[in-house]
């Protein structure tokens, strides 16, 4: 049926008859009834548990948020245990995750609602979007999957799923061309689960080999881990969670990479709240 569809796009401009939407559906159902994937925030689509899941799965491979997010959610069960935690406790269950001011925005973002929204995480894009860290796409994927609510965005693995169908012959598509049909195609009595249909529909065509969000206008390739700032300010805090606090110098000289260059990501980490350092002492926020 797959190959039925993309036969009906001509040159390379999308299709929008009904039909063709009814029959895409059909093919992500199916493919998403036979061999949905298992996550465990799934099973709890509640709004705190959604919330978290959805910061780790920010720039981090879903099997790595599989494996480190039961034990954070074990710690830290609710927004007041988030808000009333370390930062240091919070990077120690986060280690693995990188990115590692995403724990902060967490922690900034559980206080923001237990404060100023008795706990309970708002259901509106437009509130969620002025939460440290959250952007829209991130904000809308809170809404969808942990309110059921039927608000329209994109990520990479819908992305690659409408361009794989509905742009076979397009070199360059842009997130304008896509949104009108992922609102014509949406599901609005079960719009979690077909959102979650979508996302492993893109995940099997990466597996596969097939990778259509290289022709998107939106597509970037991550660098390197390896030598990169990244794993240098996982150095930094890993150290720092053995040690603190320590001597700034100390920090310096342990960690793989010369003094001009530790100094210059010891000042973003600093920009970033994760880590203070007073008359030469560090540790983290």
């Amino acid at each position: 049926m797959e190959s039925d569809l993309q036969t009906t796009a001509k040159d390379g401009h999308p299709i929008f008859a009904i039909e063709f939407i009814d029959q895409f559906r059909e093919v992500i159902w199916e493919y998403y009834h036979r061999q949905g994937r298992i996550q465990p925030w799934r099973n709890h689509p509640d709004p705190y548990h959604i919330f978290v899941s959805e910061v780790m799965l920010q720039q981090t491979r879903v099997p790595r948020v599989i494996e480190k997010y039961p034990s954070f959610v074990e710690r830290f069960p609710d927004f007041y245990t988030l808000a009333g935690s370390e930062l240091s406790a919070i990077l120690q269950e986060w280690q693995g995750l990188g990115y590692n001011r995403r724990a902060r925005y967490l922690k900034l973002s559980a206080i923001k609602i237990t404060e100023e929204y008795s706990g309970i995480l708002p259901s509106d894009e437009a509130v969620l979007v002025t939460f440290p860290g959250i952007g829209r796409a991130t904000a809308a994927s809170v809404v969808a999957f942990a309110f059921n609510k039927p608000v329209i965005f994109i990520e990479t693995n819908i992305r690659r799923v409408f361009i794989h169908f509905f742009f076979p012959c397009n070199v360059i598509v842009r997130d304008d061309e896509i949104l009108p049909l992922v609102a014509k195609a949406l599901d609005p009595k079960n719009p979690r689960e077909w959102y979650y249909a979508l996302m492993d529909y893109g995940t099997m065509l990466a597996k596969s080999g097939k990778n259509p969000n290289r022709r998107s206008r939106h597509y970037t390739r991550q660098s390197s881990f390896f030598g990169s700032d990244r794993q240098v300010r996982g150095e930094i805090i890993r150290f720092l969670l053995l040690n603190q606090p320590v001597p700034a110098d100390v920090v310096i000289a342990h960690i793989t990479t010369d003094r001009e260059r530790a100094e210059k990501i010891i000042r973003g980490m600093e920009r970033d709240g994760i880590i203070t350092t007073v008359r030469g002492i560090m540790r983290i926020t």
